[in-house]
C-alpha cells in the first residue's frame, strides 16, 4: 500500500471507514497526512473494538448526555491520533444506536470535508 500510495503522489490519506490498522511504514511515509473520522467525541469511546454502532451503543449505556464525531490524525494506536475537529451532539432520552448513527452521519461527512479543505488550505 505504501508504494502505490507514495507513486501516485498522494498528499492526504483519508480513512472514512477503514477497518484495517495501518502499517509502521505507511504511518511513517504520511505522518500527520492520515485522517480518520471517529462516531464519537474522542478520547471518550475510541480504540479497539469501538466502531460503528458498538460506539453508539456504547455511548447511552454510559448515561453520556452528549456525543458527537471527531475528526483525527491517524497513529500507531486507535482513535488516539491527535483531535483535529469535533462536533457535539445531544443524547436524547429516547435515542437507540441507530438513531444515534442517523443524526451523525451528515455531522461526520461535514467534519471530514472541513478537515479535508483545511489541509488543502495548508492549514493542517
Amino acid at each position: 500500500m505504501n508504494n502505490r500510495l507514495a507513486d501516485a503522489n498522494i498528499d492526504l490519506v483519508v480513512l472514512a471507514g477503514y477497518m484495517k490498522k495501518l502499517g509502521p511504514r505507511v504511518l511513517e511515509t504520511f505522518k500527520d497526512r492520515i485522517i480518520n473520522v471517529h462516531p464519537s467525541l474522542l478520547p471518550r469511546h475510541g480504540g479497539p473494538g469501538f466502531y460503528g454502532t458498538r460506539v453508539h451503543k456504547a455511548v447511552i449505556e454510559s448515561g453520556d448526555s452528549e456525543t458527537g464525531a471527531t475528526v483525527h490524525l491517524v497513529n500507531g494506536d486507535y482513535d488516539k491520533g491527535k483531535a483535529l475537529l469535533q462536533e457535539k451532539i445531544t443524547v436524547n432520552v429516547d435515542d437507540t444506536p441507530d438513531s444515534l448513527a442517523e443524526r451523525l452521519h451528515p455531522i461526520e461527512h461535514k467534519l471530514l470535508i472541513e478537515v479535508i479543505q483545511q489541509f488543502a488550505a495548508g492549514k493542517e
